[in-house]
This record gives structure tokens, C-alpha cells and sequence, in this order.
């Protein structure tokens, strides 16, 4: 019996069957990482944002290394399989939580999630650019509907003069941090192409980017600050277990299975979860347009995942 979470290498084009197991992690993925956004957000006050993304990815990192102690896998690498694990920490693991961490400060948590989902056209660019994978049109039309209708989400708070130079603000470091996440996305795939275990190149990767966010930390001269409250402590302890370790390992197996193309196009759901949490805790205020652009980005992602066509000859 396969182990979820040592599945057969996806084939090179990334174009692999869309199944049960497939869907349970795509469920999975989806759920874990829409509860994450408002986490982020309740990080943000006393702490510099820098410190509560270092704090959160070192816990991280010492939970991945006993899950693969404990699981007895594989922990010993050659040095060049280590630059790749270093850049994926560099993208992945710190640079796109810098990012999203400082735009926390000026837009709610669901908006992060929106502009995340961005994710599903860099994917597929990037995994043409990088990968020499053929662009499917069905992903890419998938894409574009979803994205018009995140678009449609997000207009009000950029048309909003109390809110809108903050909200753009925002925008753009939330799509420096997806940006980064995709290419993170290319190099977790070639690792994985290898056979890599996902656990063990998450361990590595996070170890590399708690690094990066250290020396982010003390480049920046600012004293190590943390805030001793119940919900301060609460939500980084769950930021660095289940919010960090278990989607991650969801997510990069599910792009093993499938590719980073259709892997990418989970995150259009997790604003579905994000906006609705966001409108319980945050007051997000729903309008006709972001409701319309729902539906539009919940259209695509049905239409990408659909069944691909069998392969001729």
C-alpha cells in the first residue's frame, strides 16, 4: 500500500490522473491553508512581522526534522541537493512569508488568500519557463476565469478611497509573495522528479528558510521582540505545526501527483474559506460584485480539475 505522502513521481509533464487520493489531499490542502490567513493577521502588532514569520518557521522546522527522525526517513543529502533545498527555503519557505506578513498589515486576511490564488497563472508560466512543460489551454482558460473573478473580489478595497493606496500596497507585496511561492514551486518539483521525499525536503527547505529570515531579522538591527499573551503564543504555535507542516506536505505531494500547473490551482479555493472567515472575524463586507467574482473563481477551478483527456496512441 502507497504512502500518502511518498507517492510515485508524477510524470515530467506534471500531467498525472486526478483520483481519490488526489482529491483528498486537494480537500485537505484546501482546508488547512484557508484557516492560515487569519492567523497571519492576528500575528500582526507588538511583534515586527519579520520576527513572527522567523519564530513561526523555526518551530516549523524543529517539528518537520522529528517527523522525519520519527519516521525514519531519510535525512542525509549530497551538497548539491542542498542548494536546491537552500532555494527553496530562499522562495518558498521565508521570502514569501516576509511578504505576506508585511501585507497583512494594510488588507484582511481572505484578500491575502485572494492574491495568493494569483499562484494559478504563475504556475503554469513558470513551469513552461523553467520546466519546457506545454501550457495546457484548458488550465489556462481554468486560470483566467478564476482570476477574473479574484479580480472582481478584490475591486472594491483598491476602489475604496479610505483603503485603496493601503490596498495597493498590500497587492503588491502579497504578488512579490506569490511570485516567489511559484518559484519555490518549480524548484520543490525538479527536487521531487529526483524521488526526494516530500517530508524530507520540506525539513531542509524550512531549515534553510528560517535562516534566511534570521539574517532578515538581524540585517534589519531591530531587538527581538515577542508578545506574551495567550492568543500571541496560541496562534504562533499553531501557525508553526498545523498551519506550516501539514499543508505544505499536502500541497508539494499533490504537485508531485499532479504537477504544478494543476497543483497551483488549489489555492483558488482558498478564498472561498479565508473570505468567509475573514467576514466572521474582520468584518469583510460582501458585495455584488465579490459574490459575482466567487462564482467565477469557483467556475474555473471546477473547469481545470475536470478530467483530462486521455492520451492518444
Amino acid at each position: 500500500m502507497t504512502n500518502a505522502l511518498s507517492p510515485p513521481v508524477a510524470a515530467a509533464n506534471g500531467g498525472g490522473s486526478f483520483g481519490r487520493a488526489e482529491l483528498a489531499l486537494y480537500v485537505a490542502t484546501v482546508a488547512l491553508w484557508s484557516s492560515g490567513w487569519i492567523g497571519i493577521k492576528l500575528q500582526v502588532g507588538v511583534v515586527p512581522v519579520w520576527q513572527s514569520a522567523f519564530y513561526r518557521f523555526a518551530i516549523a522546522t524543529a517539528v518537520m526534522f522529528a517527523w522525519v527522525v520519527l519516521s525514519r526517513r531519510r535525512i542525509a543529502f549530497p551538497w548539491s541537493l542542498h542548494l536546491r533545498f537552500a532555494a527553496l527555503g530562499a522562495l518558498m519557505f521565508s521570502t514569501n512569508f516576509a511578504l505576506f506578513y508585511y501585507a497583512a498589515q494594510f488588507v484582511t486576511s481572505g484578500l491575502l488568500a485572494v492574491v495568493f490564488s494569483l499562484v494559478t497563472v504563475f504556475n503554469p508560466i513558470n513551469a513552461a519557463l523553467f520546466l519546457r512543460e506545454r501550457m495546457s489551454p484548458k488550465a489556462l482558460l481554468g486560470a483566467l476565469i478564476g482570476i477574473t473573478g479574484i479580480a472582481m473580489i478584490y475591486w472594491p478595497e483598491v476602489a475604496r478611497p479610505e483603503t485603496g493606496a493601503a490596498a495597493v500596497l498590500g497587492l503588491a507585496a502579497a504578488v512579490g509573495g506569490t511570485l516567489t511561492f511559484s518559484l519555490g514551486n518549480i524548484v520543490a518539483f525538479g527536487v521531487h522528479r529526483q524521488g526526494i521525499p516530500v517530508i524530507s525536503t520540506n525539513a531542509w527547505g524550512m531549515a534553510y528558510g528560517t535562516v534566511v529570515l534570521g539574517l532578515l531579522v538581524a540585517a534589519l538591527g531591530e531587538p527581538l521582540q515577542f508578545e506574551p499573551t495567550a492568543v500571541y503564543a496560541g496562534v504562533l504555535a499553531i501557525l508553526g505545526t498545523v498551519s506550516t507542516v501539514l499543508p505544505m506536505a499536502t500541497y508539494l505531494t499533490l504537485m508531485r501527483r499532479i504537477g504544478p500547473g494543476r497543483a497551483g490551482y488549489a489555492t483558488v479555493m482558498f478564498p472561498i474559506g479565508a473570505l468567509a472567515i475573514s467576514w466572521l472575524f474582520e468584518g469583510y463586507e460582501w458585495t455584488g460584485i465579490a459574490i459575482a467574482g466567487l462564482a467565477l473563481a469557483l467556475a474555473g477551478n471546477l473547469f481545470v480539475l475536470g478530467k483530462p483527456r486521455p492520451k492518444e496512441g
